[in-house]
């Protein structure tokens, strides 16, 4: 006997051949249920997403294009003691400060994560994130995988898995394929629009 209470079963569409409305349809009717990244009570919590994979995987790319295509986020500057190279911009690409005044900024702990590679340090201001969020944007950190690790411990309170070495640093996985980056930013989106609109929201998504 068929339960007449179950929603159908319906087929979720490929990600690289849906735009996002059709994906919540797809969804909602799914579940038997509206779904909306607009809850009647928002969250005025902003919270905090990282972006974090080995060298080499597009990380740069999806952030550039979710940049473009996504409003009320601030994408954090992080600061270093290496030199500036040619073409790069003081506060657009890092802020370049002398490896004294990082090591003034470790002792007066204006850094939420910080890590020496290859002989110049780099860390992630916690005055450029207060700021930002008391603005009410998501803030959106870039780091490699050993910050990730160090930001779960001090952002997230959500347990991780463990299929693959240092899956179970992250919350979500997005493989950004070759000729996928529209798909990959879109799972992205999809990612930061659920955790929004959960009734019970992470301070953070790694």
């Amino acid at each position: 006997m068929s339960d007449a209470r179950r929603p159908p079963v319906v087929k979720i569409p490929r990600v690289e051949a849906a735009d996002r409305a059709e994906l919540y349809r797809a969804l909602e009717a799914s579940l038997g249920s509206p779904f909306s990244s607009n809850p009647l009570v928002p969250n005025p919590n902003p919270f905090i997403i990282v972006i974090s994979g080995p060298s080499g995987v597009g990380k740069d790319a999806v952030i550039k294009r979710l940049r473009e295509v996504r409003e009320g986020i601030h994408f954090v500057v992080t600061a270093t003691s290496r030199e500036k190279r040619p073409g790069e911009v003081d506060g657009e690409d890092y802020y370049f400060v002398s490896k004294e005044e990082f090591l003034s900024m470790i002792l007066r702990n204006e850094l939420l994560e910080y890590a020496l590679v290859y002989g110049d340090y780099k860390g992630i201001p916690k005055q450029q994130i207060r700021e930002y969020m008391a603005k009410g944007y998501d803030i959106v950190l870039r780091v490699d995988i050993q910050g990730a690790a160090t930001l779960k411990r001090i952002l997230s309170n959500s347990a991780a898995r463990e299929e693959v070495k240092h899956l179970r640093v992250f919350d979500y996985v997005v493989v950004n394929s070759e000729g996928k980056l529209e798909s990959s930013v879109k799972l992205v989106e999809s990612v930061i629009d659920a955790e929004k609109a959960k009734v019970w929201q992470r301070k953070a998504v790694i």
